[in-house]
């Protein structure tokens, strides 16, 4: 997307419809599918919702990747006991997702995987699925922390929140 279109995006697109398309029940149920999700396995999955970007900030160069990593360390998601926190960030002014991985399960999924569950995500939102979307999105996390890093069985503490958080 050029950068004139980008700050188009963040100024006139369906931005203002964070609340319609992430209203308090969506949460609940994503905040529900978090919190199952990690009981099978040892990460710790954070979820975000932008509805834009200050314009000024896209002409200065800020895209939704930078703002992704701005929010992971923002949310302390960087701050989990074996460094193995997950944030889903969505940017809908510019139709971004964007995943942040922490460097301990950074370096065993790949950044093909992780795009696959971006795609699904993009795909599901572009029909208007914003339940579906997001509630796959965070089925497709598990999967892939399921497959690297599978639960031994015993409880652990949740260390970070897994209600979304909407900017």
């Amino acid at each position: 997307m050029a950068l004139l279109q980008r700050v188009f995006a963040n100024l006139c697109e369906s931005w203002f419809q964070l609340h319609r398309r992430f209203p308090p029940t969506l949460l609940d149920e994503m905040a529900a599918a978090v919190a199952e999700g990690e009981r099978t396995h040892l990460g710790e999955v954070r979820v975000a919702v932008e509805s834009r970007l200050a314009p000024l900030a896209v002409l200065e160069g800020l895209d939704a990747a930078t703002r992704a990593r701005q929010v992971f360390g923002q949310l302390g998601i960087w701050d989990t006991e074996h460094n193995n926190g997950v944030l889903v960030y969505v940017l809908l002014a510019e139709h971004r997702i964007e995943i942040v991985a922490d460097r301990g399960i950074a370096r065993h999924v790949t950044p093909e995987e992780w795009a696959a569950t971006c795609t699904h995500m993009r795909d599901a939102y572009a029909r208007g699925q914003w339940r579906e979307g997001s509630l796959q999105g965070i089925a497709d996390v598990h999967a892939l922390l399921r497959r690297h890093f599978p639960g031994d069985g015993n409880s652990r503490p949740d260390e970070l929140p897994d209600r979304p958080v909407l900017l």
